[in-house]
């Protein structure tokens, strides 16, 4: 168990990650639920990476308090619904990608915590979660965004990639093996490597630009070239990243999971250069804003996100283990620690077996 705090060298010291960890705490609610901002919606994918920021963060009592709510939500077929205000069910529809998440939180509190009991605790729920999302898998390999929508989310398929790894992890952990997830992944990470044009079209959002490679499918020379086809059409050098290409708008979130990308195929330099350049979103309590817009130069919308601070956090430990300064989940996005690829099984993309699966 690791009781450090994470810093940076020249971009944020230890004592300011625990500020910016106590202010994600300070937006929590009674119930354990970590909305986007104070009186905003909850949703699984982020509260999970709050509670995930807040644990490297030192607020060890929030995040446990964080992950106890989780299951309080999820439905009987293993999802959980979309947007959650003040306790109630605000869009019941069960997104997929936030379904899957809770995996990557609870092997994230294992590598950091390594509490075999708490990892028991909420495993039933984990593979509740990922057998719902597996069986919605389309014929192509992708993962749809929700039973009732058709199509898939290239971001989101991405995450999920990810999730199924931890989700292998958190299987052989307990010794209740899930071939079933490493079938569907090997498909999915198929799908996300070779076949990105029969996802949704969303590619002026940057989320699906970055995202096969945060999500650990596409890694290597593969990476480098995918990064380098946008990369000037959303770094905005001194400010960080755009949320979409259409617009002056540069995100704190967005910057921070560009930063864990890079650091998964070992570009240091342009991702400590992000993290610094996004820092003129830091408040004086430790909070982000969530967005700055350039040329008229005020941040947009008036709020600071948990999900912002977040990603500020979990940028800091990935980055902050090339000099020491890091947690023990600190390989999370880099994906050191999940279950092997699932390249293995990309060949029986089209094989009657995998076309079963769904």
């Amino acid at each position: 168990m690791s009781e450090l705090l994470p810093y940076v060298d020249g971009v944020l010291t230890a004592s300011q990650v625990a500020d910016t960890a106590a202010s994600i705490a300070a937006m929590q609610e009674p119930s354990g639920a970590v909305p986007w901002t104070t009186g905003e919606h909850v949703d699984i994918w982020n509260h999970v990476e709050a509670a995930m920021a807040m644990l490297v963060g030192g607020q060890v009592e929030a995040a446990e308090r964080a992950y106890a709510w989780v299951p309080t939500l999820q439905r009987e077929d293993g999802s959980w619904p979309m947007k959650i205000v003040g306790g109630e069910v605000e869009d019941e529809r069960g997104e997929v990608n936030m379904s899957a998440y809770f995996a990557v939180g609870l092997w994230h509190h294992w590598l950091v915590r390594r509490d075999h009991a708490f990892v028991e605790r909420y495993w039933p729920s984990v593979r509740a979660g990922l057998d719902w999302v597996v069986g919605q898998q389309l014929p192509f390999g992708g993962i749809r965004w929700t039973p009732t929508e058709e199509g898939a989310l290239l971001a989101g398929s991405s995450s999920i990639y990810q999730s199924l790894r931890a989700g292998v992890a958190l299987a052989d952990l307990l010794d209740d093996p899930q071939p079933e997830w490493e079938l569907a992944g090997g498909r999915l990470g198929h799908a996300v490597r070779e076949h990105r044009d029969l996802f949704l079209d969303k590619a002026t959002y940057s989320m699906d630009w970055y995202y096969p490679v945060l999500g650990g499918a596409v890694r290597g020379e593969a990476a480098e070239e995918l990064l380098a086809t946008r990369w000037d059409d959303f770094v905005v050098p001194g400010l960080g990243i755009r949320c979409v290409d259409t617009n002056p708008w540069v995100t704190g979130a967005e910057t921070c999971e560009l930063v864990m990308a890079l650091d998964a195929i070992g570009d240091h330099r342009r991702a400590l250069q992000l993290l610094a350049d996004m820092q003129h979103l830091r408040a004086e309590d430790g909070s982000y804003w969530t967005g700055w817009v350039f040329g008229d130069d005020v941040n947009w919308p008036h709020e600071w996100t948990t999900y912002t601070a977040a990603a500020v956090v979990l940028a800091v430990d990935a980055l902050g283990e090339v000099a020491g300064h890091s947690t023990a989940g600190s390989g999370i996005m880099r994906g050191t620690s999940l279950a092997p690829h699932f390249t293995e099984l990309a060949l029986e993309c089209d094989c009657p077996l995998a076309a079963s699966a769904t």
